[in-house]
Order: C-alpha cells, then sequence, then structure tokens
C-alpha cells in the first residue's frame, strides 16, 4: 500500500508542479505526511530531493513553450538558493510541532489569498 500511496502522490505532485509550478510543498509534503505517516522535517527533505528531476522536466516543457522569464529566474536563482539553504538549516532547531502548524497555517492563508484576490 505505501507504494501505491507514493505512487499517487508522486503523479499529483507532478501534474500540480507542471500546472501550477507547486507540488513539492503544497502536494508532497501533506500527502507524505498524512498518507506515508513521515514526519514533517523528512516529508519536507524528501519533497526537496524529488522535485529537483520534477521541476527540471517541467520547466524544460514549459521552456518549449515559451513560458519562461530567462532573465527574472537568473535573478531569483541566487536568493532563492540562500532561502532554501536558510530554510533548510531553520528546520533543526524547531519543534516538528511547531513546524507542522507553521506550515498549515501558511497554506491557509496563501490560499484565501488566491481565493479572494485577483
Amino acid at each position: 500500500m505505501i507504494y501505491l500511496y507514493g505512487a499517487l502522490i508522486g503523479i499529483v505532485s507532478g501534474v500540480a508542479s507542471g500546472l501550477f509550478g507547486v507540488g513539492g510543498g503544497i502536494v508532497m509534503v501533506p500527502a507524505m505526511v498524512l498518507l506515508l505517516k513521515l514526519d514533517i522535517k523528512t516529508a519536507v527533505g524528501t519533497s526537496l530531493v524529488v522535485i529537483i528531476p520534477t521541476a527540471l522536466t517541467g520547466a524544460l516543457k514549459h521552456h518549449d513553450l515559451g513560458h519562461v522569464n530567462w532573465r527574472m529566474a537568473v535573478a531569483l536563482i541566487p536568493t532563492a538558493m540562500i532561502g532554501g539553504f536558510i530554510g533548510s538549516w531553520l528546520t533543526k532547531p524547531l519543534p516538528a510541532a511547531d513546524l507542522k502548524r507553521a506550515f498549515g497555517a501558511f497554506l491557509i492563508l496563501v490560499g484565501a489569498r488566491l481565493l479572494m484576490f485577483r
């Protein structure tokens, strides 16, 4: 059953990644915590590893479709990498329960913003 859940998580997160630019954090992390019973820190780390080839595949297809602003991408990459390092480092001192609550609140806020504002 774990492999079936894993396959379902993979396909849903891949579609979400290609369609919306999300998948790792928004789909994979909650699914791995709820369905696979991983702790949130392991789910986050696993998601980041899985999202590398997923993001690369989606990025290449979006490039083919002409949907990539390369100047913006190049400008964002360095600071996004620094932010990724800092965010990963911050998981060590944060208790998993607090991280889980913060992640849930983040999802609710982003979801509400997307639903209510143009």
